[in-house]
C-alpha cells in the first residue's frame, strides 16, 4: 500500500471571530433549507469499477439561487457491506489536487480494512479537473517575470502580472474564478453528505486538505464520525511567519537530506562534500554552465535545481535527487520531463489568494521579506513554496474571501492530526501550532521522520488512523519512529502526471 505524497504572526481579534462567525451561521442555515440533489452513479470513464457522478451547487452560497456548477465525485463502495460504517470523504491536497482521482485510486492508498468498511468518496474542489475548472493561458503562465524582482519596477510589473493572470483565468473560466476558497468548499462537502443522506461523514485529508478539514470541523463538527488531517496548514499566520516557518521547513530537509547521503553509500554523492557540490552546482547555474534537462536549449536556473530537489523532499526521493545532481556536476545529460499545453487547469492563484491575505505591498518591504526567509533557509536561497505562493498574490485585493483566524473548533469530537518532524512544505510548527489552538479537539501523532504525508509510511502511522478511524479510539502513543527511506521511494504519487494545480512553475501542498 502506498501513502499519499505530494502545504505567531498576524492574530485576529476576538470581535472579528465573532462576526465571522455569526456570518457563517446564518449562511450555513440558508444552505441547509436549500434542496440537493442526489448523485446519479455510472461507471467511471477512467475505471469503470468505480463509481463517478456530478452534484449541481451553487456558485456563490450567498446567492444560492444564482449560477450553479457541476461537482465531480467519484465512489469506491465498501467492499464488505456488513462491514460498512459509513462514507469516508478523502481529498489529496493542493489547492488542485483531484479528489476523484484519489478515490478512483484508493485501492493503492488505503489498507485493506479501510476499504472494507468505508464507501470511499472523493471530489474535485469547485475549480479543480472536472468541476468547472479555472482554466488560464499556458503561453502566460510561461512567460511569468521573475519570482525574484530586482527593483521596484520589476516588483510592480509581477503585481500587473499577477492582475493579467487573474482576469485571464476569469475570462476563460467564468464566475467559478472568484469562488474557489476553502469556505466554499467546506459548504460543497457537505452537500455531498446530504446528497448522500448519510448523518455524518468521516474525513481523511492531507495537506492543504487539512484546511478543508479543520473548518469543516469548526463549521460543521456534528456532522463529524471521525477526522484524520495529515500533514496540516496553520491557517492563523500573518505573511512574515507563513514565509519564514516555510523556508525552515525546506532548509531542514535539505539538512536531512545531506546527513542521509554522508552516512548511506547509495548516495551518489556519498564520500563528497555534499554541500559543496551543492552550492557548486547553484553557482554554475548563476553562471549559465548549466543545460536545462527539461527544455536542452536552455539554460538550467538555480531556481530550477532548488525545486528538483523541494519536490524530491516530498517522498522523499533522496536518491533520485543525488543521481541527479551527480549527473549535473558530471556534465551527464540528465532526465527529461516537459509540461505544456495551451490551456492549462491553474486554480492556485484563485484559491490561495482567496483563502490568504499574506500582503506584500512594495518592493522594500519584499527585500526585508527575502531577507528572513535566507536568514532561515540560506541552502535553498530562502526556500520556494511558501515564497512562491505569497508572490503569486502581490498586487491582488487584500480583502479575502476566507481570511485567516485562529482555530476554533467547539462541537466536534477528537481529531486525529498527523505531521512529520521533516516535512518540506507543512512546516511541523504548523501542525504544533494548529494543534495548541484545538488542544481540546484534536490529538497530534507525531512521525519522526521526513516526507509529506504520514498515513502508510509506516506499520505505526498505518495502524494506528486504521484503528481510530474503525474503532473512533485515540492513540496511547504520540509518537512514531521514522523508518529510513529506501533506496527507491517507498511512496507513490497520486498520479504520474503533474498535478492539475498548481503548474509545475508553483509546486503546492500535493504532487
Amino acid at each position: 500500500m502506498h501513502p499519499i505524497t505530494r502545504a505567531l504572526g498576524v492574530a485576529f481579534c476576538g470581535g472579528a471571530l465573532v462576526l465571522s462567525t455569526q456570518t457563517w451561521s446564518a449562511q450555513a442555515a440558508e444552505i441547509e433549507a436549500g434542496h440537493v440533489e442526489t448523485i446519479d452513479w455510472k461507471p467511471c470513464p477512467e475505471d469503470a469499477t468505480a463509481e463517478c457522478g456530478t452534484l449541481e451547487l451553487p456558485i456563490d452560497y450567498a446567492k444560492p439561487l444564482g449560477e450553479k456548477f457541476k461537482l465531480a465525485v467519484a465512489r469506491r463502495k465498501a467492499t464488505e457491506a456488513a462491514r460498512r460504517k459509513g462514507i469516508l470523504l478523502v481529498n489529496p491536497g493542493g489547492p488542485g489536487g483531484s479528489g476523484v482521482d484519489f478515490a478512483i485510486s484508493a485501492r493503492e492508498h488505503f489498507s485493506q480494512q479501510i476499504q472494507a468498511s468505508f464507501d470511499i468518496i472523493g471530489w474535485d474542489p469547485r475549480g479543480v479537473s472536472r468541476s468547472a475548472p479555472v482554466n488560464c493561458s499556458q503561453d502566460l503562465l510561461n512567460g511569468s517575470p521573475s519570482g525574484f524582482p530586482a527593483s521596484q519596477l520589476e516588483f510592480d510589473a509581477l503585481a500587473a502580472y499577477n492582475r493579467e493572470l487573474r482576469d485571464d483565468c476569469r475570462k476563460r473560466s467564468g464566475e467559478i474564478a472568484d469562488h474557489t476558497d476553502t469556505g466554499a468548499t467546506i459548504h460543497d462537502m457537505d452537500a455531498i453528505r446530504r446528497a448522500l443522506g448519510e448523518q455524518k461523514i468521516n474525513y481523511y485529508g492531507v495537506s492543504y486538505g487539512t484546511l478543508m478539514g479543520q473548518q469543516y470541523a469548526e463549521r460543521y463538527g456534528d456532522r463529524i464520525r471521525a477526522m484524520v488531517i495529515d500533514s496540516n496548514m496553520d491557517h492563523s499566520l500573518g505573511t512574515w511567519d507563513f514565509a519564514a516557518t516555510e523556508a525552515q521547513a525546506f532548509e531542514s530537509s535539505f539538512q536531512e537530506w545531506v546527513k542521509w547521503c554522508n552516512r548511506t553509500i547509495s548516495c551518489a554523492l556519498h564520500g563528497k562534500d555534499v554541500v559543496q557540490v551543492w552550492e557548486g552546482l547553484l553557482a554554475k547555474a548563476d553562471r549559465g554552465e548549466l543545460a536545462n534537462p527539461d527544455n536542452p536549449s536552455r539554460k538550467l536556473t538555480a531556481r530550477g535545481i532548488i525545486g528538483r530537489a523541494f519536490g524530491s523532499f516530498y517522498g522523499p526521493e533522496w536518491k533520485d535527487l543525488a543521481d541527479f545532481l551527480a549527473e549535473l556536476d558530471s556534465q551527464q545529460p540528465a532526465r527529461h520531463m516537459s509540461f505544456g499545453d495551451e490551456e492549462i487547469n491553474e486554480v492556485f492563484q484563485s484559491a490561495f489568494c482567496s483563502d490568504w491575505s499574506l500582503p506584500v505591498r512594495t518592493f522594500a518591504e519584499y527585500k526585508a521579506l527575502t531577507a528572513t526567509e535566507n536568514a532561515v533557509a540560506p541552502h535553498v536561497r530562502g526556500g520556494l513554496l511558501g515564497h512562491d505562493a505569497i508572490l503569486s498574490c502581490v498586487g491582488l485585493r487584500e480583502k479575502v474571501n476566507n481570511p485567516q483566524h485562529k482555530l476554533n473548533i467547539r462541537n466536534a469530537p477528537k481529531i486525529l492530526m498527523l505531521n512529520a518532524l521533516y516535512d518540506p512544505a507543512t512546516p511541523y510548527s504548523w501542525a504544533v501550532n494548529a494543534h495548541r489552538q484545538t488542544k481540546d479537539t484534536t490529538v497530534l501523532l507525531t512521525y519522526e521522520g521526513w516526507g509529506h504525508g504520514v498515513y502508510g509510511r509506516s506499520e505505526c502511522t498505518t495502524v494506528t488512523v486504521d484503528e481510530y478511524l474503525l474503532t473512533l479510539k485515540m492513540p496511547r502513543i504520540s509518537r512514531c519512529a521514522a523508518v529510513e527511506p529506501l533506496d527507491k521511494a517507498v511512496l507513490a504519487p497520486v498520479s504520474s502526471k503533474p498535478p492539475a494545480g498548481p503548474a509545475p512553475r508553483i509546486p503546492g501542498w500535493n504532487r
